[in-house]
């Protein structure tokens, strides 16, 4: 019976060299091995070309590199790239290179399918088929890096946890992934670049405060009024409003950092006066920023982007308020790749 080989990123750097020790050689041999691992991105032992061919071989019997691999990139007019990635299970994914004119942003995936149920977005309509592992979530990054550096001359700048799936419900594996792609041995990204969004899992943003994580926070909010939440986001039911914003008075009380909610206006749902009014009265509690995003037809047609004049009473009701407010136009609509549709045609 063939025996199942472990996959050797699920390995710390201390657990490489203790094997190899083991194995009768010399520990830093760990060291060289994991730096090909994460910093230069080995596909295979094979690469590894400052190893002898003898411990390639051995590591080749004892292990398996389960690397992702992009099975189809489609390129967008506007310069934006999607990537179908395939993981080792067969599976797919979707992350996205969203360029604009100083940087570029990578949007990742975190888990096959969702967790949650909005009914706005393609994602959701696939059930959760699993986590992905902090080495399948880094290796979306570094897949991303490589096509921003080939197509528009500049390394990765930002990364956005706003792809498939609810991060917070693979908190683990995300902020371990985050960890190897802030750390020296990794990509050694700034934590500040980075933002996780959420639906709202209350209990878990509260964690990330006792967790004292360094990156942002986003919060897919979309109304402040609890009956029209759950019409459009039905989880909302178990974590309400109330949950959340204990939560994210918690989260700012520990933190001292600005909230950012991701917020979409849909004609007959949240486009009237009283919504505006819910989402101020909401945010007043910490800094906030709002980003109200266009939004992207999923082909049903039961969702429907407000008229430009519900979109301006926002944003003037806001900017009297005091809260900053951005108009986020979507990128990347002409191959699926916009918020909310990722999966949709997969």
């Amino acid at each position: 019976m063939e025996i199942k080989k472990k996959d050797i990123r699920a390995l710390t750097k201390e657990q490489l060299r203790d094997f190899f020790v083991k194995e009768g050689d010399k520990a830093f041999r760990g060291n060289q091995v994991y730096e090909w691992l994460w910093s230069k991105g080995a596909h295979t032992f094979e690469d590894m070309t400052n190893v002898s061919k003898e411990t390639r071989q051995m590591l080749q019997d004892n292990f398996v590199i389960n690397h992702i691999k992009v099975d189809q990139m489609q390129r967008s007019s506007d310069g934006t790239i999607k990537n179908a990635v395939r993981l080792h299970d067969g599976l797919i994914v979707e992350s996205v290179l969203i360029p604009v004119k100083n940087r570029t942003t990578a949007c990742v995936s975190s888990q096959v399918g969702c967790s949650l149920d909005c009914r706005f977005c393609a994602t959701s309509r696939l059930k959760r088929m699993r986590n992905l592992n902090p080495d399948e979530i880094y290796d979306q990054v570094v897949a991303i890096d490589k096509e921003s550096k080939l197509y528009h001359n500049r390394p990765l700048s930002n990364i956005v946890f706003m792809g498939m799936g609810e991060p917070l419900m693979n908190y683990n594996n995300v902020l371990k992934a985050i960890d190897k792609i802030t750390s020296p041995e990794g990509l050694g990204m700034s934590p500040k670049r980075i933002v996780v969004s959420t639906s709202g899992v209350p209990k878990m943003i509260k964690k990330m405060a006792d967790d004292e994580v360094k990156f942002k926070l986003a919060v897919s909010l979309h109304s402040a009024i609890d009956e029209i939440r759950t019409s459009i986001m039905p989880f909302n039911a178990t974590f309400p409003l109330e949950d959340l914003r204990e939560a994210l008075e918690y989260w700012y009380e520990k933190t001292k950092n600005r909230i950012t909610y991701e917020y979409v206006v849909w004609e007959g749902i949240n486009d009237t006066k009283k919504d505006v009014e819910a989402l101020i009265a909401f945010c007043k509690f910490a800094p906030s920023k709002v980003n109200l995003i266009e939004y992207n037809p999923i082909d049903d047609g039961e969702f429907q982007q407000a008229s430009s004049k519900a979109i301006d009473m926002y944003v003037n009701m806001l900017e009297t308020n005091h809260i900053t407010v951005t108009v986020r136009r979507s990128r990347g609509k002409d191959i699926d790749a916009a918020c909310g549709q990722l999966a949709n045609k997969s």
